[in-house]
């Protein structure tokens, strides 16, 4: 890999460069904080991009520096304060790109926000604060004038995955189908259902917004004080239905269970945590939900496990080539856990309803 000085040097840095160190422990790209000898200064974040996952470099900068000009616009017109804190900076080359090539990877860089932090914790209080981020970020890009790219096409497509769990099904490529026909039963049962959003969005009914799409407690910051200052990780942001960024969290947020539980007991879908965040997401998306997508939120809180059960299971049949695996049935495992929680979902849908209710009843 190319010196990282070297990369730097391609940015429009201020300050002295002192010192490059490894950063956070991300899954995707390899990040380091970039340090500044100047007080004056600030400091930055270097990050390699994953073109194996992104592979369109040039329509995910594109999409990240629209929606930033964008939030940057919003926060300016609402008379903010400390903005540069409240989205994220990213640097330009001398050829006025936010990415650089080295030859063999590609690169980005940011200013580093100063006295922010992020968190693990999953539980009400945070998931009301993830709620309110989420919510408030789909709403100040609801008037974005740029039209994204799918970063990663078909993401959650779920028409698209079924069709990839009927290929692995024809294929049978290492004899597992017979095992878990249950499985291929409910899912199918389910199939009509499931597919709805694109159904509605075919017919009209059913907006594409700019949603973040990987909706996590640890995509925010969070001041000294506690305060969220602003939504990172944007490389998949793009368009998609709004279920999208709603249920993608409580998939993982309110599984009281882990996402590969062997004991199907520890897993159940948590109502404390689907309070706290649905009522935060209202209150941060009210301005712009329409009847229609506020209806369909227990949909979504069923959606994601059921896409994720599918996913899992096409990998388990396809011999397991997309996920890593630390046993022969861990995607079986995996496929079971999901459906699990999927059973639980569907279990507390006319609770769900309820609360949404009595939050749109008292105005969130």
């Amino acid at each position: 890999m190319k010196d990282l000085s070297k990369i730097v040097e391609d940015f429009n840095t201020q300050g002295t460069i002192k010192a490059i160190k490894p950063l956070g422990g991300g899954l995707i790209n390899d990040t380091y904080k970039v340090e500044t000898t100047e007080p004056n200064n600030p400091d930055y974040v270097l990050q390699r991009i994953n073109h194996t996952i992104f592979q369109n470099i040039e329509m995910l900068q594109t999409n990240i520096e629209a929606v930033t000009r964008h939030i940057r616009k919003k926060l300016t017109e609402a008379e903010e304060t400390d903005i540069d804190r409240k989205v994220l900076t990213f640097l330009e080359t001398a050829e006025g790109k936010t990415y650089s090539f080295d030859g063999e990877n590609y690169w980005r860089m940011m200013t580093f926000i100063p006295h922010a932090h992020t968190y693990e914790t999953v539980n009400p209080e945070y998931s009301y604060y993830a709620g309110v981020a989420f919510g408030n970020f789909q709403a100040m890009l609801a008037d974005i004038p740029d039209t994204l790219g799918e970063t990663i096409p078909d993401f959650h497509n779920m028409e698209f995955r079924l069709q990839q769990l009927r290929e692995a099904v024809d294929a049978d490529a290492v004899g597992r189908v017979a095992e878990v026909q249950y499985y291929l039963d409910e899912i199918a049962n389910r199939a009509g259902e499931m597919c709805k959003a694109e159904q509605l969005h075919r017919e009209g009914k059913l907006p594409k917004r700019v949603c973040h799409c990987d909706t996590k407690v640890n995509n925010m910051m969070f001041d000294d004080e506690g305060k969220v200052l602003c939504v990172i990780d944007l490389d998949t942001v793009m368009p998609s239905y709004i279920f999208s960024d709603y249920g993608d969290f409580l998939r993982t947020g309110a599984n009281t269970g882990d996402e590969d539980d062997k004991d199907l007991n520890r897993v159940n879908f948590n109502m404390e945590i689907f309070k706290a965040f649905t009522k935060g997401y209202l209150e941060g998306a009210n301005s712009f939900l329409t009847p229609l997508e506020i209806e369909n939120l227990p949909y979504a809180a069923a959606l994601f496990p059921y896409m994720q059960c599918v996913r899992f299971l096409a990998d388990y049949i396809n011999g397991d080539t997309y996920y890593k695996t630390s046993s022969s049935d861990h995607n079986l495992i995996r496929t079971q856990a999901q459906f699990k929680l999927l059973q639980s979902v569907e279990e507390h849908t006319e609770d769900m309803k309820a609360f949404i209710s009595e939050c749109l009843n008292r105005g969130q």
